[in-house]
């Protein structure tokens, strides 16, 4: 006889569910009429049971067909059995593996009992079957004794079930599998909703998938992994396979870091109070200012001073300055509080020498004595100091120094040169440091190319086929070309983004169309962006202005003499100062104020970040030998900040803390892990690796509370979802307007003009793009520089391009959102079936009182949505929004979706894979094609109902409808609204299985299906 092995691993943030904000949980699993459970776990809403429940399965061919119910309740002592409901978990016979090493751990969200139940967390369950006799195994596997009918019944009926003894089972599976795994190599398990199944040719068709319905086909390049368990759900009629909740690694972990801003209401140190979302760091700063009378070491005459600043086995040089006695540095030195191996501060200046350096003078401080300097105090004024020799003794020379202790949140903290960053060249050191960046001010330019007079082609013979290019910076634009004329009307508007400072010109150029690939210049003319007015909202446009058209640039520049004839061109140009310049997604924007200061609002609020730290990073340079220099960088509005570089580290602490103005609630903060690659020896052509992003909406946060957390850093790599540490973030968003953020609610989303003169939706992304690259060059130039490789990375420049792993992802959102409506429409067919007779009579008097007093209908709708809103609040989410793999569909994506969405633009692969995925893309678009004409067919068929197409079902219908009107007229509308409610809500004794009859009628009104060719 055959086993089915259930094992019990452990739950995840149950529902409490015993009125003291615990539960007592336990696993009753049933399967084909066996009940067994597991032991009972007290006061533990996250237990763990690692418990191996048998069943025995009498024919292995109906194990498809059999489905294994897990239920979770709460134990309650003395209840006789009736025991709270914590959720459950309904999994296909079909989806059981054969044997142990073909399965795996699965995490399944507990689904609710009914639509009122509130249930929430997940349960951890490896499932498999083991087969007597079977080919596959090596020694046949003893039957667990059965157990007599009443028996079970007996142990189900009593207050504490017994735990059927199978240690003898599990030692003979022990022994079977690991002989089994020496023989079979190991096949990785990927679930997906239904497709059709790998492997033989099924004698008939697949059933058509409840899914989008992808079809994963085979390709002739070589697969990474065999997706042995691909899609192996059942029919809908059986079942509906629940799909695992996503890996436990990629959800947040709250933390307690000691931070300011919550211990200062327990006493902690008011002192704090100004980076009070970060944790104190305490450094040694030393301000290394200049030096005067320094004695001369070489025989030349000449001294080549520097200073080494020596703090136990960490030291930091200055620059050696070529013969200067009295040199200048201004350079400040910080060494970590936490790293200090010494008592003694060494100041150490030394003359620059070809062989060894030589020794000028020194000044030792006492770490202890040096004194602790809290902002807002004024800075440390530095001091002259007399230089000693190695005994101590005066030598000639002084040196200006000032030497303190203090925070991170000193002012000299960004451009100090830090401990664990002393031995990096000074031209790489700006590479390190942490800076606050702004995005560029961004316009669009909108160009209205009107018409043109008296052009002159070249050819006199033929008349012209002009059109206008326009160019301005970096971006190109085209008119649409007219046939032969010399007078042309376009009557274009192109768009571009421009920027301050307005450096750019705009060439205008008039080319004749000559033939393909070959056009000729008729005439330029430039305007510098600088000289273009401002249009302000809906205020009206400048006027148009002719412009002539020269043969040349230069010429136009030049010239001074004024010609006799030349071709004009009428356009009208101004700057967009209403609009927002889109340089993000809107769905996740940082801001939505418009480009000119005077059509802003006031600020609603403050939002402040601490970057704490990370952990568990990955070696990003192990090619190198070396580990991984990790630096952060957050955008919120035009404001990017960078964190400075921790080099050579996996668990970094960066302890910084950053301040943003809100100007709407329902926006984005992003914030990003990247790699160093600039740091000594590297080229300038290296990019800084990606190690991860966050981000956050601020709507979903509430004002004045202090979320920490440790974020996972997930990045989608060409080989699938990786892990790449976690980064542990700190965030308050304080509101300083509550009526005006109550009110922004109310506002749209964008400025007036995206409403009033909405831009057309094509040109949307090329201008999107346009400020990308924009905001990505002027970044570039910066010192130091963000590089062009974070600010796409941070801005999400690739969102718009294919994914069919984003196109299951929005599938599977929008069958998320179907869902609600799917459970109450089930809820109404369970009362107009009579399956719960008490609540079926209930809805009978609700509808009656509600027919007799209809104007109690909208207040009981919007009451019933207060109290929902009410009950719900005690489930509202209490963490921060962040990445979620599940829903993007990134943990269980195939290497063969992922291989095309990290393909290049125009695609870089062979032919024959090129070939596989257009075929899988038009059987995916067929699927979406016959989906549109049922929906079309379905709309002809309403409005064929009066047009006459079918002259017998359109008189029925009138003639039906005439009838209903003298009924309705004649008869009190609550009579009607009672005798129609009745008969929907009528017994399933007076229902038949067969269609109404207006469903029947309305199936055989005709559609245009069958015109088409």
């Amino acid at each position: 006889m055959s086993k089915l092995v259930v094992e019990v691993l452990d739950a995840y943030d149950l529902m409490p569910k015993d009125g003291q904000g615990s539960a007592s949980p336990f696993v009753e699993v049933e399967f084909d009429e066996q009940h067994q459970r597991t032991q009972t776990k007290h006061k533990d809403l996250n237990p763990s049971w690692n418990e191996k429940l048998v069943f025995n399965v009498n024919n292995p061919r109906d194990l498809a067909n059999k489905i294994i119910d897990v239920t979770v309740y709460n134990d309650r002592k003395g209840s006789h059995g009736h025991h709270k409901f914590l959720g459950r978990v309904r999994i296909s016979g079909v989806s059981v593996p054969s044997s142990e090493s073909d399965s795996s751990v699965q995490h399944y969200p507990l689904d609710k009992r009914g639509l009122f139940s509130h249930i929430k967390g997940d349960i951890a369950l490896k499932i498999y079957a083991v087969h007597d006799g079977s080919s596959h195994h090596a020694e046949p596997v003893r039957s667990t004794p059965s157990i007599p009918e009443n028996e079970e019944t007996e142990h189900f009926q009593e207050s504490q079930f017994q735990e059927i003894n199978t240690n003898n089972f599990d030692e003979e599976i022990k022994v079977e599998e690991k002989k089994k795994k020496k023989k079979e190599q190991e096949v990785r398990t990927f679930h997906s909703i239904g497709t059709g199944t790998w492997g033989p040719t099924p004698a008939a068709p697949p059933p058509m998938s409840a899914g989008m319905g992808f079809t994963e086909m085979k390709e002739k390049a070589p697969v990474v992994q065999t997706r042995a368990d691909f899609a192996k759900a059942a029919p809908p009629s059986v079942m509906h396979m629940q799909m695992p909740r996503q890996n436990p690694e990629f959800l947040l972990v709250e933390t307690s870091p000691p931070l300011a801003a919550r211990m200062r209401f327990r006493g902690g140190d008011k002192t704090s109070s100004t980076y009070d979302l970060v944790e104190q760091m305490h450094y040694l700063y030393v301000n290394v200012v200049k030096a005067k009378d320094l004695p001369v070491m070489d025989i030349s005459g000449s001294l080549d001073p520097y200073v080494e600043v020596k703090l136990g086995n960490y030291k930091g040089q200055t620059k050696h300055l070529e013969k200067n006695q009295n040199p200048v540095w201004h350079q400040i030195f910080a060494f970590s509080k936490e790293r200090v191996q010494s008592n003694l501060l060494e100041v150490i200046v030394k003359d620059k020498d070809f062989g060894k350096d030589d020794f000028v003078g020194k000044i030792v401080f006492d770490v202890l004595e040096i004194p602790l300097r809290v902002p807002p105090d004024s800075p440390l004024a530095p001091q002259w100091y007399n230089l000693a020799d190695k005994k101590g003794d005066k030598v000639k020379g002084e040196i200006m120094l000032a030497v303190w202790m203090g925070t991170q949140a000193d002012e000299s903290f960004p451009e100090a040169w830090h401990s664990d960053a002393h031995n990096i060249s000074h031209s790489n050191l700006a590479n390190t440091r942490s800076k606050v960046y702004f995005s560029p001010k961004l316009y669009y330019l909108r160009i209205h190319v009107m018409e043109a007079q008296d052009l002159v082609p070249h050819d006199k013979g033929r008349l012209a086929e002009p059109y206008v290019k326009v160019i301005v910076g970096n971006q190109i634009r085209l008119t649409k070309t007219l046939q032969r004329t010399v007078n042309p009307i376009w009557d274009d508007q192109l768009m571009f983004v421009a920027s301050e400072p307005f450096e750019d010109y705009i060439i205008i150029s008039v080319e004749d169309r000559i033939e393909p690939g070959k056009d000729e210049i008729l005439g330029r003319a430039m305007i510098p962006v600088r000289d273009v007015p401002q249009r302000f909202e809906t205020s009206k446009p400048p006027d148009p202005r002719w412009f002539s058209l020269r043969p040349s640039l230069a010429e136009e520049e030049g010239e001074k003499r004024k010609e006799k004839f030349s071709s004009k061109i009428l356009l009208r140009y101004f700057l967009e100062a209403g609009y927002h310049v889109l340089d993000e997604s809107t769905h996740f924007s940082s801001d939505l104020q418009p480009s000119s200061k005077h059509l802003r609002k006031q600020s609603i609020g403050i939002l402040e970040l601490g970057i704490l730290s990370a952990k568990n990073l990955l070696p990003m340079k192990i090619k190198d030998g070396k580990m991984t220099d990790a630096y952060c960088v957050a955008k919120y509005g035009n404001k990017w900040v960078r964190t400075r570089t921790l080099l050579e580290t996996l668990s970094p602490r960066w302890n910084e803390q950053y301040t943003w103005e809100v100007y709407d609630p329902c926006t984005v903060i992003t914030i990003g892990v990247f790699d160093n690659s600039h740091i000594n020896g590297s080229k300038d052509d290296a990019r800084d690796q990606r190690i991860g992003k966050v981000r956050i909406r601020l709507s979903t946060l509430e004002t004045d509370r202090v979320y920490t957390h440790y974020y996972p850093l997930l990045v989608l790599t060409p080989s699938g979802l990786k892990k790449h540490g976690e980064l542990q973030l700190a965030l308050r968003f304080t509101c300083t307007a509550w009526v005006n953020m109550v009110a922004q609610y109310g506002r749209p989303l964008l400025p007036k003009m995206h409403y009033v003169h909405p831009i057309p939706v094509r040109h949307i992304d090329w201008l999107r793009h346009q400020a990308m690259q924009i905001v990505a060059a002027r970044l570039q130039r910066a010192e130091p520089p963000l590089r062009r490789e974070v600010v796409e990375y941070m801005l999400d420049v690739d969102y718009h391009m294919w994914s069919l792993r984003r196109s299951k992802s929005n599938f599977h959102r929008i069958m998320s959102l179907l869902s609600g409506v799917t459970a109450v429409c089930k809820w109404f067919n369970d009362i107009c079936c009579w399956r719960n007779p008490i609540t079926t009579c209930l809805v009978h008097v609700l509808f009656l009182i509600l027919v007799c007093y209809p104007e109690l209908i909208l207040p009981t709708i919007f009451l019933y949505l207060f109290v929902i809103g009410i009950w719900n609040y005690r489930f509202r989410p209490r963490h921060p929004s962040h990445m979620d793999a599940r829903l993007s569909q990134a943990d269980n994506a195939h290497p063969n979706e992922l291989d095309e969405e990290f393909d290049s633009f125009p695609t870089s692969r062979p032919s024959d894979i090129v070939r596989m995925r257009y075929d899988r893309l038009r059987s995916v678009a067929g699927r979406v094609q016959t989906v549109v004409g049922d929906l079309a067919s379905q709309g002809e068929r309403a409005q064929a109902i009066l047009s006459w197409r079918d002259p017998r079902a359109t008189a029925i219908f009138i003639i039906f409808s005439l009838i209903w009107a003298v009924f309705i007229y004649i008869t009190p509308f609550q009579m009607v609204a009672v005798l129609f409610g009745l008969y929907w809500l009528r017994h399933p004794r007076f229902r038949s299985k067969m269609p109404s009859v207006p469903v029947n009628f309305f199936k055989r009104l005709p559609s245009k299906s069958d015109m088409l060719l």
